[in-house]
């Protein structure tokens, strides 16, 4: 029972002189200042489109050729430089875009963006591009303002890589 309460008391002593230090960094809060990554702001151009008529060329989706089909005309995983630009260019077949008598509307989203409407069918340029991987979704939207689904087409994703 002594040694007991000899083992409490030495305890007591140990806790109670490690609460009274008087280290000067015992309550210093270390704070390191990352600034935010750069912004990136895209300028948003236009150009007078081919519109060539659209044709699948992957034998390996599914669609029905009698309803409203978008392709997206930029290969997947394309690479580009800093200060290119990027072409958003779309062939489309039984549908009409807003802008020419149509019911129809494409958007496209870039990264987690807004959305961005396109009602005329043209090329939409894109530069200004920050280094780094990014992704760009190509929607045909119908007159219900939902994406319109014909099989695997319609709603495309393509990544890109700028260096």
């Amino acid at each position: 029972m002594r040694d007991l309460l000899k083992a409490s008391l030495a305890m007591s002593v140990l806790i109670l002189a490690a609460c009274g230090t008087n280290n000067d960094n015992r309550h210093t809060t270390a704070t390191t200042v990352v600034p935010p990554p750069a912004q990136q702001v895209l300028r948003v151009g236009t150009r007078p489109s081919a519109k060539t008529p659209a044709k699948p060329d992957d034998p390996k989706l599914k669609f029905d050729p009698s309803r409203p089909l978008l392709i997206f005309n930029l290969p997947d995983g394309k690479t580009v430089r800093v200060g290119e630009e990027v072409v958003i260019d779309f062939s489309l077949a039984n549908a009409k875009l807003k802008d020419e008598g149509g019911d129809y509307r494409v958007r496209y989203i870039v990264d987690d963006g807004d959305l961005q409407w396109i009602d005329r069918w043209e090329q939409v340029v894109l530069t200004g591009w920050q280094p780094g991987k990014h992704t760009i979704r190509l929607e045909l939207v119908g007159p219900d303002g939902w994406p319109y689904k014909n099989g695997d087409y319609n709603v495309v994703t393509r990544d890109i890589t700028v260096q």
